[in-house]
């Protein structure tokens, strides 16, 4: 009964992973259909990075008479380069798209790799400004988001909330904007992989503990589920284009 058992479940999970598959291709097949209706320059950009990098390896083979093996090498990375310039291309769209409305920082911040806690609009104003906080081996972060008259307030506010909260933990603060001592949308991200790592993953789990304690602030206004109607589906998208 137990090999049956078994066999049934190998087959099960093959099938999950086509379909997985198949909904990979899906995701992505969609997303250069958008794309390249938008950007115009997308694939002659491809064609030109896959014609750049086939030329140059076939001509190293020629100089060294390996032409005929290194032509299968220069295709796979002049596809592979191609595909890293589609990702990147649809990531400047979907940031430039964006960028401005309510809620961006969040969904960018939804969107990091990585073990990150993101915890989306825990400050906010009824005029859709907002802080978001993210708890990671750097320590707590907060972003804020909106009018830069009002979030000044609202940011100071919530760091001395938190800093009551978590002791000698360090706290970084980003106001996302492209004005001076702001931090563009599309650079968010990068920003904080790059904040030093002063916890251990067990003083993270302690951290969240010690900031439920905020969790029972007054309701404020809701944040936006995303910042654009196709934010979901191009988040879907990155994250198939990761896994590749």
């Amino acid at each position: 009964m137990a090999p049956k058992q078994d066999k049934a479940a190998t087959a099960e999970a093959k099938k999950a992973r086509k379909a997985a598959a198949k909904a990979k291709r899906s995701q992505l097949f969609q997303a250069f259909n958008m794309q390249r209706k938008e950007d115009k320059a997308l694939i002659p950009l491809m064609l030109g990075v896959v014609v750049v990098v086939v030329g140059v390896l076939f001509g190293l083979g020629l100089l060294i008479d390996m032409h005929w093996i290194l032509l299968p090498v220069g295709i796979a990375l002049g596809l592979l380069g191609a595909v890293i310039l589609f990702g990147r291309r649809v990531q400047k769209n979907v940031y430039g798209k964006a960028e401005g409305q309510p809620g961006a920082a969040g969904w960018a911040l939804d969107n990091m790799r990585g073990r990150w806690r993101v915890t989306s609009g825990v400050a906010a104003t009824t005029q859709g400004d907002f802080v978001h906080r993210v708890l990671g081996r750097p320590g707590v972060i907060l972003v804020a988001e909106g009018a830069p008259h009002r979030i000044k307030n609202l940011l100071a506010q919530e760091k001395k909330r938190v800093a009551r909260v978590v002791g000698d933990t360090p706290i970084y603060d980003f106001t996302v904007g492209n004005d001076e001592n702001q931090v563009p949308l599309a650079k968010l991200q990068q920003r904080i992989m790059k904040l030093p790592n002063n916890l251990k993953p067990a003083q993270i789990d302690t951290l969240e503990k010690r900031m439920s304690a905020l969790a029972a602030r007054a309701a404020g206004p809701q944040m936006p589920k995303g910042p654009m109607p196709q934010g979901a589906k191009m988040r879907s998208v990155q994250r198939a284009m990761r896994r590749r």
